[in-house]
């Protein structure tokens, strides 16, 4: 049995290097670095909480050829031990005059030839994760070596999940049906949204989740004016819209998808509004294909809202996702990525109930080269009613 911190057999990981190398030689690429906690963990198993403290960098030099080198805090380097990573290189670190510049300019020295391009992710949907003036300071010791974009290596190797990324993300989202199954039993007129979502949390860990890293949900009447609002002590009344939505982890990979109830009767444009979604949602699955972009994801999907009367709310209809809440592609207007088979997405149509209320409904699903597979349970066509 692999170490636990591995989550995946090292042959796994493996072919992800591969892939990922493949790529970095097409884009004229001698190494990678990566520093954020999604990025690691995709080419190691590194697996921990210890990200949420700012105090440390940590890195990852992807070569175009042999084997990664993590750089990386003494502190992680029994946990780091534990993965497929053999090369580890650490420092006492925090360290004020030099925490790890020196040891990583050293490694990509090593690894890459006197004009050699470095690839870090620069574009849409990363960060550098490291003190820019440390990074200025790596870049001064690298010479003639320069520091190029390697967006597109990472991000078109991470966006096609493997048949064992999908296991975990399935995995994950029963959990999250099991728990959406048990609201009834902690929402009700009365509650509030801080009971509601310390219940809601309590309960996905009880059905798998390693830790619930996003909540958001809202109660309002006739709708919700955002779905991104923290709880709040205000009781939930009869007639409200409850809307849940999670972000919980399993095995490091995140499900990502709400669901909307009534507390009581609520009003027939609600109903009608929740209805049209459910069928903006099934447009998406009978005619997503791969080869098609994120843009016709949004066509299909504001078509469906429009046809059945509702305007549809600005942004988004839709995203990527695995190792992050979102991920590329998204579902917009603007956004040309191609939709290939392997990719895990969320459907994510939203309308207007009247003025500026609105409901919005996600469920998440791997394209397939037939089409869309669910890894949610689907939500029922009728807005379910809590008692």
């Amino acid at each position: 049995m692999p170490e636990r911190s591995l989550i995946f057999p090292e042959a796994e990981f493996r072919e992800r290097l591969a892939r990922l190398q493949s790529l970095l030689h097409r884009d004229g690429l001698d190494a990678l670095l990566l520093t954020t906690a999604p990025d690691i963990f995709y080419v190691t198993g590194f697996l921990t909480r210890f990200w949420e403290s700012p105090a440390r960098p940590w890195f990852l030099v992807v070569p175009t050829s042999g084997e990664p080198i993590a750089v990386i805090p003494a502190i992680g380097q029994d946990l780091m031990s534990r993965t497929w990573i053999k090369d580890i290189r650490t420092w006492p670190a925090p360290d004020p005059s030099d925490d790890g510049v020196s040891l990583l300019a050293e490694v990509l020295s090593e690894q890459t030839p006197d004009n050699g391009r470095i690839g870090i992710p620069k574009g849409l949907e990363t960060h550098l994760r490291m003190p820019l003036g440390d990074f200025e300071r790596v870049a001064d010791r690298l010479g003639t070596r320069a520091f190029v974009d390697g967006t597109n290596a990472i991000q078109r190797c991470r966006e096609i999940k493997t048949e064992a990324e999908i296991e975990k993300l399935r995995a994950g989202c029963a959990g999250a049906d099991r728990a959406f199954d048990s609201v009834n039993s902690f929402a009700y007129a009365g509650a509030t949204m801080a009971e509601v979502f310390r219940s809601f949390q309590i309960k996905l860990l009880e059905e798998g989740a390693d830790w619930v890293s996003y909540v958001a949900g809202v109660a309002a009447q006739n709708g919700y004016g955002d779905v991104i609002s923290p709880a709040s002590d205000t009781p939930m009344q009869r007639g409200d819209v409850l809307m849940l939505d999670t972000g919980a982890v399993k095995d490091g990979y995140f499900c990502d998808f709400n669901r909307n109830f009534a507390i009581g009767p609520v009003s027939d444009d609600t109903r009608r509004t929740h209805e049209a979604l459910w069928y903006a949602t099934q447009a998406a699955l009978d005619q997503l294909r791969p080869g098609m972009r994120a843009v016709d994801a949004h066509a299909i999907i504001a078509t469906e809202i429009e046809r059945h009367g509702h305007r549809v709310v600005g942004g988004r209809q839709g995203h990527g996702l695995g190792l992050s809440l979102t991920e590329w592609p998204s579902f917009t207007e603007l956004d040309g990525t191609e939709l290939r088979a392997g990719m895990v997405l969320t459907l994510e149509p939203s309308a207007f109930v009247q003025n500026d209320r609105i409901l919005v409904h996600e469920e998440n699903i791997v394209l397939r080269d037939t089409g869309p597979e669910l890894l949610s349970r689907r939500a029922p066509f009728t807005l379910p009613e809590l008692l």
